[in-house]
């Protein structure tokens, strides 16, 4: 089945970008980033910047956006059955030259897990500025790491 990625969370300010793959199926049922119930992304990020945790998707983007953190996925689109990364086939990635243009303030990209930065350097080629690091996967499906142990990780969002 063919399969879309979202528009970014973004706005002028961002100095972080948070890339995940592409939504899974909950995600896209939703319209909404990581919108699995068992995706630990949100509960993650609600933590990190000490906000009380919201199912409200208006407060889980402004948390993002008054961080100056950007969300978006590495794919515009690919076939995939189900959910997994996995499964990804004939994948097209989004235009990070035209969305880096309009946010020059972005010096960080963290990639949510090995696929997304997997599929970053296959169709990416970035400069020096850009600061990249691999984050484990808050995705449900990556059980085998323990929420403390990702959110240690995540930490390193929360950039000045």
């Amino acid at each position: 089945m063919q399969v879309y990625s979202f528009p970014s969370i973004s706005n002028h300010e961002a100095k972080v970008l948070v890339l995940g793959t592409m939504p899974g199926i909950q995600s896209l049922t939703l319209n909404q980033y990581y919108g699995h119930h068992r995706n630990a992304f949100w509960k993650i990020l609600f933590t990190i910047f000490e906000e009380p945790f919201s199912i409200d998707y208006e407060v889980r983007k402004n948390v993002v956006l008054n961080n100056n953190i950007a969300v978006w996925d590495v794919l515009k689109a690919c076939i995939r059955k189900g959910s997994l990364d996995s499964a990804i086939q004939q994948e097209v990635p989004n235009d990070f030259e035209a969305f880096l243009a309009l946010h020059p303030n972005i010096e960080y990209i963290f990639f949510n897990g090995q696929q997304a930065a997997k599929y970053f350097k296959k169709y990416v080629t970035v400069s020096e500025k850009y600061k990249l690091l691999v984050l484990p996967s808050t995705s449900p499906a990556n059980a085998g790491i323990p929420f403390d142990q990702k959110l240690a990780a995540w930490e390193s969002i929360k950039v000045k």
